[in-house]
């Protein structure tokens, strides 16, 4: 299966640096709803046959745009929500995102009974997030797009794909409706094949760490 992990268009939340992982979450910037309605020309080339989205408010909003284009219906799943902050919700300080990305790197490198300070899990988290990607795969398409959170896609690919470490994960970052594109299925394991355009594998693009709540986007060029 070719699934698209697609994170969400700018919210207010992302220009604040804010960690709002509560639903059902803010909607959308005038920017980010110029990065979802662009989605579905950066997506022309590819035939999806399951399109899904989170519980929280922006990832529905960002997927609509491909849902009218493709005619295809948005699977709505909390499973694929962005990773609850717990104590966290709505820091912006230093020590509040790094402590949060600390723990979900923490859940892909394997300790998963790691727990967010008031939150969940990393098994918590991984099985929800899983739970949804099984779904997908049982219904046999070939091509899934997921409109999920920029952690949430992170954290998953870093602990299931067996190309993508913790090191590599932590070090690339997912820019608003930035795309993760992987292949494989549950049971059979993951490869990712491209990350934000670029070829794993290819030449480092020099891009730093980004928070979960990432940086404000510019222009509608980061997608």
């Amino acid at each position: 299966m070719r699934l698209l992990l697609i994170r969400h268009g700018q919210t207010p939340s992302n220009v604040k640096r804010l960690l709002d992982t509560a639903e059902p979450g803010p909607a959308l910037t005038p920017l980010g709803q110029e990065q979802a309605a662009a989605l579905p020309d950066a997506l022309a080339d590819e035939r999806i046959d399951a399109l899904y989205a989170s519980s929280l408010l922006r990832t529905q909003l960002t997927a609509a745009p491909l849902a009218a284009t493709t005619g295809l219906d948005v699977q709505v799943r909390e499973g694929i929500r962005e990773l609850i902050a717990g104590d966290l919700e709505m820091r912006g300080d230093d020590e509040a995102i790094e402590t949060y990305m600390t723990t979900a790197f923490a859940w892909s490198a394997g300790n998963t009974a790691l727990r967010m300070p008031g939150g969940e899990s990393g098994v918590e988290a991984l099985r929800r997030f899983d739970a949804v990607v099984e779904e997908a795969a049982a219904t046999g398409a070939r091509t899934v797009a997921m409109v999920s959170h920029g952690a949430a896609i992170r954290m998953w690919s870093a602990a299931r794909a067996e190309n993508i470490d913790v090191t590599s994960a932590s070090a690339q970052e997912l820019r608003n409706t930035g795309i993760v594109i992987l292949s494989g299925a549950p049971g059979r394991g993951w490869r990712v094949l491209h990350w934000e355009g670029r070829a794993v594998g290819a030449e480092d693009s020099g891009v730093e760490e980004s928070g979960p709540a990432g940086e404000a986007v510019e222009d509608t060029e980061s997608l």
